[in-house]
């Protein structure tokens, strides 16, 4: 276990985990002044591609852009999300998780599911391989429509139990993503290791948003996301304005040219 995770389980019941995600150095850079955790999200592939479904995400995609994270980032722990097909068994898991850290020098990697991927977990673990676990919504195997989770006496037990059957398996946190309210709290209170929320209240001991979403370039709407900068606004105005001086002939101005 490396410094940065063992910095990540300090916070604990003590001061509230910033996660962001992050697809490219350009972005990196401002998001580790800020965030305890850079996540190389599987949601570029609806953010960056247009895909409707993040099956469609694959391994080296996530290399490539994990890599160019990496060089952005100099303080924060960076976890990687292995993309749909690439964990179905324990061999699998563990070359291709060997390969995301040796190419993108990642911190960890972030595997979506509880019980079923409990022998994966550990395998990766017993090999030294850091992993943040996924609750909730989970995009690599959701079918139909996206609704929260925790309704039923019976998903709210199954999510518990899940929680703590991948503490126990090793994980350092888990993403909470779209679980009742008073849920998240319970499976926050009945965890040693940190819970990052993404829809799933303030009880979280941390919280995780696409970037893109919170900085207002994605248009949808989403229940969870608060859109706390128009930067499509403000993106618009600097293009305008070139666009405009181009016409104009007054760019490249004699400052601008050799």
């Amino acid at each position: 276990m490396n410094n940065k995770i063992k910095k990540i389980l300090s916070k604990k019941n003590k001061t509230k985990i910033i996660c962001l995600t992050s697809y490219s150095k350009n972005i990196s850079e401002i998001l580790d002044k800020y965030s305890d955790i850079i996540l190389v999200g599987d949601s570029l592939g609806s953010v960056l591609y247009s895909y409707n479904t993040t099956k469609n995400v694959t391994l080296n995609m996530m290399i490539e852009h994990s890599k160019s994270v990496r060089q952005g980032v100099k303080k924060s722990l960076m976890v990687v999300d292995m993309p749909y097909n690439s964990y179905n068994s324990k061999s699998e898991a563990l070359k291709n998780a060997k390969k995301i850290i040796k190419y993108s020098k990642a911190d960890a990697v972030k595997l979506e599911g509880g019980k079923k991927i409990l022998s994966i977990i550990k395998h990766l673990r017993k090999n030294k391989i850091n992993v943040m676990g996924h609750l909730g919504i989970l995009p690599q195997s959701q079918i139909g429509k996206f609704r929260f989770k925790g309704k039923t006496t019976f998903e709210r037990k199954r999510l518990l139990n899940d929680a703590l059957l991948l503490q126990g398996s090793g994980v350092f946190s888990i993403v909470l993503e779209c679980i009742e309210t008073k849920l998240a709290k319970e499976i926050t209170k009945n965890l040693k290791i940190p819970t990052i929320g993404i829809g799933s209240s303030v009880n979280c001991d941390g919280q995780v948003l696409v970037t893109d979403d919170l900085v207002g370039l994605n248009l949808t709407p989403i229940k969870f996301v608060k859109k706390f900068y128009d930067i499509r606004k403000h993106f618009e105005i600097a293009i305008k304005k070139f666009s405009k001086e181009v016409k104009n002939k007054t760019y490249p101005s004699r400052k601008f040219s050799y």
